[in-house]
């Protein structure tokens, strides 16, 4: 059977891949894996046919006969597992992936979440401004260790991996900002795993979509 995920109809990113149906689609890529999406609204993200798939009804969703997994993580981790080309065969080589896949999860997207939301959800607070330094400096904290682990090397450990296409997706979100272009060794990081092939094509898929339902927003 074809996989199937879910996205945006229309994707509040505006077509930039920062959207997390993008990370999926790009594991998908990597292990060759042909796909097809099934898109949402916010409306009938919050129905019962999507909250039986996604209980938070949030995208993407997974779906693979009787398969069904939400949370990037999951499904990426699942992809890696069960395909060829996103886990070294080595044992110890792949738990370090696993380590490193969790970490971009669990370590390092979480101050990236609190600066996009103060950047842009919370920035009318009367207490933006006074809070804004402290939350951009655990962002610069966490970005100097990365970079100081990670160093001269192309990738996180050995040769790409899951693991290095999650820290790359959450590295992502920092672009709009800027804030990632104080930290070179990550933004030349970042600028490697664009540069995939696999990663183009999801990209440009996310982007034809986001195109299409701008489309039929916009139609009377």
């Amino acid at each position: 059977m074809t996989v199937t995920i879910t996205a945006f109809e229309c994707s509040p990113d505006r077509g930039l891949g920062l959207a997390r149906d993008t990370r999926v689609r790009w594991a998908l890529e990597e292990v060759g894996l042909p796909y097809q999406v099934r898109h949402l609204t916010f409306e009938t993200m919050k129905q019962p046919a999507h909250l039986a798939l996604h209980p938070f009804g949030q995208i993407p969703t997974y779906e693979d006969g009787d398969t069904t997994i939400f949370e990037t993580g999951a499904i990426v981790f699942h992809l890696a597992q069960h395909h060829a080309g996103l886990l070294p065969e080595e044992a110890h080589a792949r738990t370090r992936a696993v380590t490193w896949l969790f970490a971009a999860l669990n370590t390092v997207e979480p101050p990236i979440l609190e600066f996009a939301n103060a950047r842009i959800l919370e920035r009318d607070k009367p207490w933006a401004a006074e809070r804004m330094p402290m939350v951009e400096e655990r962002v610069h904290a966490r970005m100097r260790q990365l970079a100081g682990y990670l160093g001269d090397t192309e990738w996180l450990d050995g040769p790409f991996s899951a693991a290095d296409l999650m820290m790359v997706s959450v590295l992502q979100r920092l672009k709009p900002s800027g804030m990632l272009d104080g930290h070179p060794v990550l933004a030349a990081y970042v600028a490697r795993g664009e540069a995939r092939p696999a990663y183009q094509r999801a990209f440009e898929a996310q982007l034809a979509d986001w195109r299409a339902g701008s489309q039929r927003a916009a139609a009377p």
